[in-house]
């Protein structure tokens, strides 16, 4: 840590917020939470974490375009668009206070069922013959964040797929 002095610890919140910044793409409401945490821990009792020294920090950072909204999530969909639904997707993200924009929410809604194939596929080696096993997979795709219609769809397809067939749901 830097040793006392007049504006130190600010100059450390920027350091310490462009060095998490330079590891990945942050939201502003995560990096404001992070900043405050080490605001509070370089403060050593005094008053406390300055939230209006770190929100000018995040304004200046976002002034500089090294704190973006957007970049954060397009990243953030990017990383979990293979694994996980619209549903899931969307509150992670309403969670850091972030939006998609619409070109971004309407390619989510296009690639859904094709990522919910292979979500499927990478987790079932058959379809479904019992009721009960039928609820399993629903529920493991629902929890994943896949809509209820896109689930009915990838099972339905999965129950009709010839037995023996390796290919994904939908791919033949």
């Amino acid at each position: 840590m830097n040793p006392g002095g007049p504006g130190s610890p600010q100059r450390s919140l920027k350091g310490r917020a462009l060095q998490w910044l330079a590891q990945r793409e942050h939201s502003r409401s995560e990096l404001r939470r992070k900043l405050l945490r080490h605001a509070q821990k370089v403060a050593n009792g005094d008053d406390g974490p300055d939230a209006a020294g770190v929100d000018a920090l995040l304004d200046w950072l976002e002034a500089h375009r090294y704190l973006s909204q957007e970049r954060f999530a397009e990243s953030r969909v990017h990383a979990r668009a293979a694994r996980y639904g619209n549903l899931r997707i969307r509150q992670e993200l309403a969670q850091h206070q972030v939006a998609l924009s619409p070109a971004a929410e309407q390619g989510l809604k296009d690639s859904e069922l094709a990522r919910a194939r292979s979500v499927w596929a990478r987790r079932f080696d058959a379809a479904a013959t019992t009721p009960n096993e039928r609820a399993r997979q629903a529920r493991f795709l629902t929890g994943r964040g896949f809509s209820a219609e896109v689930v009915r769809r990838v099972l339905r397809e999965a129950a009709t797929m010839p037995s023996g067939d390796d290919s994904e749901p939908g791919s033949h």
